[in-house]
């Protein structure tokens, strides 16, 4: 069987963890068992879909290395959900309601007053012809209901295992809202019937969901995808992830200078019994990922984590695979591999590295502390010409200790701080043959 999985977001905002943690199961999935992988825009809502988001989306992907072998957009395919429609209207397997939102509230209300669960009681199936007349004439549109059997919907989960849903305990699903604007669940079957989806992952708050679509896959008389659903992210506290995601959009998560495969790393680990690793290549992550591996409980995503594993990425980062960003910055290719050796241990983010650059390159102003002056003062004065070397700092440091009586901390850290402008960075012995321009005090 070949493989084909899709990730289907909708271009309403921007991507958060969640939504990138199903992307990369379905592309790992797929690119693991040499198949491929559908990017499927779910912009029925013309309202609120925007390009600015689908186009962030997009980004977002290339930025994680998501590649799509093709890209379909539901929009342009509402003929086909139109004819699939009237086909379940002929068959009887949807129906026409005409409560309005404030009724269905206060219906559910009641139920869960009586201790009831707060499903739909079928009221409209009761109508009559001459009932719709008078909704119609009154002005009311119909939504329309899926017709969901008495039975049990069971399948073999691929992450959770066996599941079985009753669908007596669901509301029948709205297909189609007033307005007439299609749904997630009949639009979804028909794109994974139509382009032949083998496989979909995605979250465990779809179980029910699921369960509707197998139904509506069977009714339409066609073969059930194998499903799997992953766990939800909490945070470090416990809390669902989910109240605080807007603060967690990978937009964000991007521009703050988080290493996109240190994303990956983590994504592909969390959740399951394997601890995350630092690969540098999407194949190693191929190699990896193992879905039969992840649990149902739910999954904590710690921020501190991505940043510790993002700063290790970086300085574990070979300088083959940094070069052409040296490159780009302006480093001179006779200095690239010395300068990167220099800086790497001490790096967080890759905006660093030009800042470092720009301190060899153009000279700061020094801070220097009151107390600290006339020892700073002394020891410029002692510092050798340039050009310098990688002995040229001990050489320097003992000849002012010598001088001076200081030692350790009281020693290095004002001349770091004269020369730097920071009390913490890289090794001074591997930077100052970089310094190209000392402070004059």
């Amino acid at each position: 069987m070949t493989f084909l999985t899709r990730f289907a977001p909708s271009p309403t905002g921007y991507l958060h963890v969640g939504n990138i943690r199903t992307a990369l199961f379905n592309f790992l999935l797929s690119k693991k068992n040499k198949g491929k992988f559908l990017l499927r825009i779910d912009d029925t809502d013309l309202e609120r879909s925007k390009q600015v988001y689908e186009d962030e989306i997009k980004r977002d992907l290339e930025w994680l290395g998501i590649e799509w072998d093709f890209c379909e957009r539901q929009s342009t395919r509402f003929d086909r959900y139109y004819e699939v429609l009237e086909n379940l209207k002929s068959e009887n397997k949807i129906y026409p309601c005409y409560e309005t939102k404030s009724e269905l509230d206060l219906k559910r209300k009641k139920q869960l007053n009586m201790g009831k669960p707060p499903i739909y009681d079928r009221t409209a199936l009761k109508l009559s012809l001459e009932d719709y007349k008078k909704f119609e004439e009154k002005g009311k549109k119909a939504h329309w209901r899926f017709l969901l059997d008495k039975k049990k919907i069971c399948w073999n989960d691929i992450i959770i295992g066996s599941v079985s849903i009753d669908l007596e305990s669901l509301s029948d699903p709205v297909f189609v809202k007033e307005d007439g604007q299609f749904l997630y669940t009949l639009a979804s079957v028909c794109d994974d019937i139509d382009f032949c989806i083998t496989h979909v992952v995605r979250g465990s708050d779809h179980l029910t969901n699921t369960a509707t679509q197998i139904q509506l896959i069977q009714d339409l008389g066609f073969d059930v995808p194998i499903y799997g659903h992953h766990s939800l992210l909490i945070d470090s506290s416990g809390d669902n992830l989910s109240k605080r995601l807007g603060s967690l959009s990978i937009r964000e998560i991007r521009n703050s200078g988080i290493e996109p495969m240190a994303l990956i790393n983590l994504m592909s680990a969390i959740g399951s019994s394997k601890s995350p690793k630092l690969l540098h290549s999407l194949d190693e992550i191929f190699d990896f990922f193992d879905i039969s591996l992840f649990g149902s409980a739910p999954t904590k995503f710690d921020l501190k984590l991505l940043n510790s594993m993002s700063a290790k990425f970086l300085r574990s980062t070979p300088y083959h695979l940094i070069e052409n960003e040296l490159t780009n910055i302006g480093i001179p290719n006779s200095s690239q591999k010395d300068f990167w050796e220099a800086i790497k241990e001490n790096l967080n983010s890759r905006y660093e590295i030009s800042k470092l650059w720009d301190l060899c390159t153009n000279g700061i102003s020094p801070v220097i502390d009151k107390e600290d002056l006339e020892f700073v003062r002394t020891a410029l004065a002692a510092l050798p010409e340039a050009p310098f070397n990688k002995d040229s700092w001990k050489i320097w440091t003992t000849k002012v200790s010598d001088k001076t009586g200081r030692k350790g901390k009281n020693l290095f850290l004002p001349l770091r701080k004269a020369l730097t402008g920071n009390s913490v960075g890289p090794d001074m012995g591997k930077l100052l043959p970089f310094l190209g321009k000392i402070p004059k005090i």
